[in-house]
């Protein structure tokens, strides 16, 4: 019996036509909504009178900014607000990583103590904070601790630190003529000490031969700058806070705002990234740490160079979902008027110029900016640390 049934060659059958259709009735659906959105906006806008642009950029912003780390008065404009605002969240993002970090080390590595009484703190330390909102965090060390302070003439003092319920003084570095060789010094030394490490990788690959690259990078860039301050004659003076009856002068002082928001920041993201380490660690297979101690290596070279470098594979990921909430944990320092995004732009900015569209327009670009920078350099990492498989 012959078979006369032909085969169907309709466009719908091919598995690739039909998912470019599928897209491209998708795309145009997002096209139209957006579209119908933005039209819709813009009669709102036209109705009520409402102009819509970044003029107002340029006009005085009349209010004060305690701290800001470039020159602004309260002449400036609303552009130079927003440039110390977006500093400041850049500022105490980057420090609550690099502090939060290390918290989340030291605990995570705590926790796995043989030391019964180590062990325990570190539990009682995460299972505390990880469990507190951290907005009541942040209230706690602004309002119970820093603001329970004793007054200026009153402040507690260490060495040349000053310690009060106005914030932390500490000596203001002058620097003089010549100060450029010692910046020139301590890049050199960063390059130097980069070249070393590369060195060290590529011997140990070749030979076996272990290097302490780090610890020696580290006094080759001390060396280095201490050797171009005496070249340079010490161009440097430092201002020593001194207290009076009810004041301090000289010096430079960490606000009690910033400091609580990077305390907070800082012990609330470490105890998550405490107990990221603890189950990175834990996932290495303990042979591992058996073969490193029957070929005689230390407890503290297996961790580094055998356990953590495997543990990283599993770290990494999670870490990085850290990073990106202590990012945009930074916006809740608006709460104790810590002078961020929030608080500048979608605040007191919004709040005297009505641009409500472009303020929140402005934060959600700069804080899926900065937590898009922070996955790309994390995401790099990550590759950079995994296996290659043979």
């Amino acid at each position: 019996m012959s078979n006369n049934t032909k085969p169907n060659n309709s466009m719908l059958n091919d598995a690739g036509t039909r998912a470019l259709i599928f897209q491209i009735l998708l795309l145009s659906i997002v096209v139209f909504v957006g579209y119908f959105l933005f039209t819709n906006l813009q009669n709102n806008l036209d109705n009520r009178g409402i102009s819509t642009g970044f003029a107002f950029f340029n006009e005085p912003a009349g209010f004060p900014i305690l701290i800001h780390l470039i020159e602004y008065t309260d002449s400036g404009t609303y552009g130079r607000a927003f440039a110390v605002a977006l500093i400041n969240t850049f500022v105490i993002s980057l420090i609550g990583i690099v502090l939060a970090t290390i918290i989340g080390v030291i605990v995570g590595l705590a926790r796995l103590s043989n030391n019964w009484l180590v062990a325990r703190l570190a539990t009682v330390y995460v299972e505390t904070l990880r469990n507190l909102p951290l907005l009541l965090q942040m209230f706690f060390w602004y309002f119970a601790v820093l603001a329970a302070l004793p007054a200026p003439g009153d402040s507690y003092e260490l060495a040349d630190f000053l310690l009060n319920k106005r914030g932390i003084y500490s000596p203001n570095p002058i620097f003089q003529d010549g100060f450029g060789v010692v910046v020139a010094g301590f890049i050199l030394s960063i390059i130097a000490s980069i070249a070393l490490v590369v060195w060290a990788k590529k011997r140990q690959t070749k030979t076996g031969l272990w290097f302490p690259a780090y610890w020696s990078s580290l006094g080759l860039i001390i060396a280095i700058t201490f050797l171009a301050l005496i070249v340079s004659g010490f161009p440097i003076e430092f201002d020593i806070p001194q207290k009076s009856r009810f004041n301090v002068s000289g010096g430079m002082v960490l606000p009690p705002e910033f400091v609580a928001v990077l305390i907070a920041l800082s012990t609330y993201t470490g105890a998550f990234i405490a107990e990221i380490v603890r189950a990175g660690i834990l996932s290495v297979n303990w042979g591992q740490t058996e073969a490193a101690r029957s070929l005689g290596l230390r407890d503290s070279l297996t961790q580094r160079l055998i356990v953590l470098p495997q543990a990283l594979r599993v770290i990494i990921p999670p870490l990085t979902s850290q990073y990106l909430n202590l990012a945009k944990n930074s916006s809740l320092g608006a709460a104790i008027a810590y002078p961020e995004l929030v608080s500048v732009v979608m605040g007191t900015t919004l709040n005297q110029t009505g641009q409500a569209i472009e303020t929140i327009g402005l934060c959600m670009l700069v804080y899926g900016s900065l937590s898009l920078t922070i996955s790309m350099f994390m995401n790099w990492y990550n590759k950079k640390m995994s296996l290659i498989e043979r």
